[in-house]
This record gives C-alpha cells, structure tokens and sequence, in this order.
C-alpha cells in the first residue's frame, strides 16, 4: 500500500496537471476530473471485470433506448466540441460514442481488468473516460491545443510509427509527447495500460449539459469497480475547471 511520501507525491503530481486557457476559450463548459489510482492489480479480463462490464452494458442499452448515440444531449455536444476544433466526429469520433456503438449489436471487447473496468463506466455514465499507466508519464497530464510537431506514438499495420497532430487540435500530453490525441479520441502506445499496470490514471472528460454532479457520480463508480478488483487501492482525485468557477476537489 503506497506510504505517505507516495501520497504526498500523487497528490503534488495531480497539482500540476493543467488544461490551457486555449482550451477553455474553445469550450468554457469543459471539465476534467482526474483520478488516480494506485496499487492495482493489472491482469486479463476475469469474472469480476466481466460482471461490472456486463451490467455497464445493459445500463447503456436501457439509456440508449434504441436511439444513436449522438442523439443523447452530452454525446451531442462532444461533436459540436470535435467540430470546433477541425476534427469530423463522423469518421473520428468520442471515446464514449465509439463505445456505445458496439455495445448495441455486439458488446464491448474483453481486453483487461482495468480497462475493461473503466470502460463499463464510461458506457454506463455517458461520458468519455480516458485511462493511462501513470508510471509511464514523464511530468503531468496537459490539456492544449497542439503545435503539429509533438509526438505521438501509435501503430499502423501493426507496427509502431510515430505521427503528429494537426495543428490546432485538442490533445493530452506531457513532457515526452502527446498520449491522447482528438480530446479523447485515440490514446497513445507509450502510457497504455496493460496487463502488468499497478498505478494509473483516468480523465473523465464533461461539457455542459452534464452537470458537475454526475461527472462525481460517474467517478465514485469508477472508484468502486477499481477497489472492486484491488481492495487495498489508494484513489485521489482532482477536478480541473475554467477559472472563475469552483475548482474545489470532489468529495472523495
């Protein structure tokens, strides 16, 4: 279990994680809560993963309705969010869309426990939901509007190529490259997590409609699923705002 030093490192690390102004002045609405967990236990899909991803699958079909998924107000306002920015939602779309639409004909993919964990409330919450290996990181998590030049580390064909983003475009990055790119879109090779993944952080990603109380709701379920697979966890959280409003951290 991560000692007091560790804690006071994890939080000072989420103290600097920042999104820039540019951001804002593109989406005034937008909100990050960012949640780190450590002393996880990283390992193939299994029957507890299994169980949380199921009932986040029904709870997705019962929301869903029938309906397409861009037809929900929050999923609405991440293309006007894509849209803003260059990206065409029709071809590149939010990471919480691209899920819905496999779990109405198929279900979701089984990759590993803690993706896997995160994914079942992203579907069931209705929000994007980014998670990455946190021990990967080189400096905090940055929110900003890429340059073009930054790094990022992919595959294609399956072998890995290092591309860049447009110019303009909404990216997560830190000191050694970019490791999201299109807001939530596509994450990087370099911080995904794995199977062998024991400190990790997630973005839970919100515009207006949705209130700051469901991104909270959405976080304390995920926080549940995670000490679900590792009882003896340690999660902290942070949420990150447009200045001017209340930046306070979530109860927790």
């Amino acid at each position: 279990m991560p000692g007091p030093d560790d804690e006071q490192h994890v939080s000072g690390w989420l103290a600097t994680a920042t999104v820039d102004a540019a951001v804002f002045e593109l989406r005034p609405d937008y909100r990050a809560l960012l949640l780190t967990a450590d002393g996880l236990h990283g390992g193939p899909s299994d029957e507890v993963s299994e169980r949380v991803l199921a009932d986040a699958e029904d709870a997705a079909r019962r929301l869903l309705g029938g309906r397409p998924p861009e037809q929900l107000a929050h999923l609405s306002a991440w293309r006007e969010a894509y849209r803003a920015f260059g990206a065409r939602p029709q071809r590149t779309r939010p990471s919480v869309e691209a899920l819905l639409r496999r779990v109405q004909p198929d279900g979701l993919p089984r990759i590993d426990r803690i993706t896997d964990v995160y994914n079942a409330v992203s579907v069931a919450h209705l929000l994007p939901i980014g998670g990455e290996d946190r021990a990967a990181y080189a400096g905090p998590p940055r929110l900003v509007r890429a340059t073009g030049d930054e790094a990022f580390d992919t595959t294609a064909g399956g072998e890995p190529v290092i591309e860049h983003p447009d110019a303009g475009e909404v990216v997560w990055r830190d000191d050694a490259g970019v490791t999201c790119r299109r807001w939530n879109w596509r994450q990087g090779t370099r911080t995904r997590i794995t199977t062998d993944t024991t400190s990790a952080v997630f973005i839970l990603d919100a515009l207006a409609p949705l209130p700051d109380d469901a991104v909270c709701a959405a976080a304390d379920a995920l926080t549940d699923a995670l000490l679900a697979l590792s009882p003896a966890a340690v999660v902290h959280r942070r949420l990150l705002a447009r200045p001017g409003r209340d930046t306070s951290t979530p109860p927790g």
